[in-house]
């Protein structure tokens, strides 16, 4: 099973390729805090989770996020943003880096993370953030009532658009398909990805610098340095056993 930790006081030696200290914003543009640190697995060097620092905002102060769900700021250089409120991260399980110390408690708090990674499929006004709370009639599917809504609000139903052609119909399976990011159109759940692709350069060349000095980051690690300094021990014991 891999084995997952953080890198804390490993350094790289220009500090431009660190992403630690760049802002993290949410919905809005809003200020989430720091990336203060990264969960990554030990066994290859890859990212799982960028723990944030909130400067205290969070009564825990710290929080988490899966590296699939950043993606480079688009207002911000050097900067991250994500897909969430502070309401929506307050709902979180608190994040202690002790769980950490060993898998069980470290599988039970993604276990609980996870759950609460939740994406409601929510309507929204056209151009705004305002959120479309939909009648009865919408709800159960009533056909006139979606349509109202739908020029009212500058949506159009999904399946009310007509299929005229066949390229759109293609252009709306393209559109309906898994993206592989945070929140596939339609889903009720989250499937946290284990890679991170495509969220920008900086990310990158912090991530190849990371598998480059993985041995070294996680030298701190009890569970890992553990396991090497047996396997050291076994092979000079297996030296000097051939030398006899």
């Amino acid at each position: 099973m891999s084995h997952y930790g953080t890198l804390k006081e490993t350094r790289f030696a220009n500090a431009s390729e660190d992403i630690r200290g760049s802002h993290l914003y949410g919905l809005n543009d809003e200020k989430l805090g720091k990336i203060d640190d990264v969960i990554f697995d030990h066994s290859t060097g890859v990212i799982r989770y960028v723990v944030v620092d909130t400067g205290g905002w969070l009564t825990t102060k710290e929080f988490l996020v899966p590296a699939d769900g950043l993606r480079a700021s688009a207002k911000h250089t050097d900067d991250f943003e994500v897909s969430l409120t502070k309401s929506q991260i307050e709902s979180f399980p608190p994040y202690d880096e002790s769980v950490l110390d060993s898998e069980r408690k470290w599988a039970d708090y993604e276990g609980r993370y996870r759950s609460k990674w939740v994406a409601d499929p929510v309507m929204h006004r056209a151009e705004t953030d305002r959120i479309i709370t939909p009648t009865t009639q919408q709800t159960l599917g009533n056909s006139a009532s979606k349509q109202a809504a739908a020029e009212e609000h500058g949506y159009a139903p999904r399946s009310e658009v007509p299929l005229s052609s066949a390229a759109q119909r293609a252009d709306l399976e393209a559109a309906s398909s898994g993206t592989g990011r945070v929140v596939p159109a339609g889903t009720d759940s989250v499937v946290i990805s284990n890679s991170a692709v495509g969220i920008g350069g900086r990310w990158d060349t912090f991530q190849s610098l990371l598998r480059e000095r993985r041995k070294e980051a996680v030298t701190h690690c009890d569970t890992c340095g553990g396991e090497s300094a047996v396997k050291r021990g076994s092979e000079s014991v297996d030296t000097l056993r051939k030398a006899v």
